[in-house]
């Protein structure tokens, strides 16, 4: 074998999941061979660059080799090799993620819980009156 579509390649190398989404993928703009928007039909070779995102993270890999089933991913990883500033960047996107802050932690404010509305009530004093106006 020495062409392979583009997105059974991908799907075949575990990039996506069913070849569908790859097909997706491709059909949104996310895969670029050798610099290049392609089509799902296109033909790739050994020797190829593809660039790809997936989530928000940009991979650059250079075919290897080809196959059209789905292996292994032990396998599956022997069929491309990830280019080393695409390695740094995803270990540099990992640790940004990591070093962030979880964006739940800044709500200061919101809506209360039972307990914490509870907790309202009981220091408001509302005793018996249905309205906060002063006129009863």
């Amino acid at each position: 074998m020495d062409k392979l579509r583009v997105d059974k390649w991908l799907w075949a190398a575990r990039f996506y999941k069913t070849r569908s989404l790859a097909t997706e993928e491709i059909a949104r703009g996310r895969v670029e061979v050798n610099g290049a928007e392609v089509k799902p039909a296109r033909e790739l070779k050994p020797g190829d660059t593809v660039t790809l995102r997936q989530g928000q993270v940009m991979r650059t890999v250079v075919v290897k080799g080809l196959s059209g089933v789905r292996g292994p991913a032990p396998v599956a990883q022997q069929l491309y090799e990830e280019t080393a500033d695409s390695l740094k960047a995803r270990q540099q996107a990992a640790e940004q993620r990591r070093l962030s802050p979880e964006p739940a932690h800044s709500i200061e404010h919101g809506r209360p819980t039972k307990r914490g509305r509870r907790e309202l009530d009981d220091a408001k004093n509302w005793g018996d009156r249905w309205s906060a106006s002063i006129d009863e």
